[in-house]
């Protein structure tokens, strides 16, 4: 791994990322803001996920509208799976790359965060998204109580919605390494993947513990990727497939990326997959 004082682990999270992308010639807040989705105006949500998680019920009945295929417990995991994987990378992450860019931002606050409703049958792009209005907080307070909130929410989705550990967590992972996805084949890697482990141990959940920030080869090029150590389940539902980063070939992709291969089966890394 890269040395520390040559990864800049001192200031806010937001310096220290933002001297390792100088380092690449890139610039903190363009590469953010590009990152950065514009958020859909007055969307209509169906329930909060303060709602869920207090009445867990509300999104397996959901799953059963959207989808009546989905008959049997298998395949109802799958999906909510799939929706809590949506929450981390549609909630979690936009707020993550704010922090990153601003110094500050709001929390995930599951009084404002709603799940959309399927439109004409078809899923819209992002299911779960908080509505404006949360306001923003420093670094520190973000980390803490982001790390809490994740740790409060895992119970309801583990034991109630059948989510498993390495599914939660590996995809509350890849929601917090946002950042750090945005420049994966762009900044250094040795160096992005030393932070970003490093971002994810200061939440004090299991999150680093499911993701390897790993460097990897893809057509010659050393890229740095989050390799999961669970699987969302995406590849169960109907049009799914596998995610790039997916723990059920993990074995099979970290020895395909030693000899410089692509396998396609596994599928190719994107940023927030």
């Amino acid at each position: 791994m890269a040395d520390p004082e040559h990864a800049g682990l001192s200031g806010t999270w937001a310096e220290r990322y933002g001297r390792l992308l100088a380092s690449a010639g890139l610039d903190r807040e363009s590469v953010l803001a590009q990152a950065l989705q514009p958020s859909a105006d007055k969307r209509p949500g169906l329930f909060s996920l303060a709602q869920c998680l207090k009445q867990p019920t509300l999104l397996i009945d959901q799953v059963n509208t959207d989808d009546p295929e989905a008959s049997d417990s298998r395949a109802i995991r799958a999906r909510i799976s799939v929706l809590q994987q949506d929450l981390a990378l549609n909630v979690i992450a936009p707020l993550t790359l704010r922090l990153f860019r601003d110094g500050q931002a709001p929390l995930p606050d599951p009084r404002r965060i709603f799940l959309a409703p399927v439109e004409h049958g078809e899923p819209v792009t992002s299911r779960w998204f908080q509505a404006p209005g949360v306001p923003a907080v420093d670094e520190e307070s973000f980390v803490r109580s982001v790390g809490k909130l994740t740790q409060d929410w895992y119970p309801v989705f583990r034991q109630r919605m059948g989510v498993s550990p390495g599914a939660y967590w590996s995809s509350i992972g890849l929601g917090l390494g946002a950042p750090f996805s945005a420049v994966w084949n762009l900044a250094e890697p040795a160096e992005t993947c030393d932070l970003a482990q490093r971002w994810l141990g200061e939440f004090r959940n299991d999150a680093n513990q499911f993701i390897d920030w790993i460097p990897a080869v893809f057509n010659g090029q050393t890229t740095a990727i989050p390799q999961r150590k669970g699987c969302c389940l995406k590849y169960l539902l109907p049009k799914g497939d596998y995610c790039g980063t997916c723990g059920v070939y993990r074995k099979e992709r970290l020895a395909a990326l030693t000899l410089q291969q692509r396998s396609p089966e596994p599928g190719q890394w994107q940023p927030g997959r």
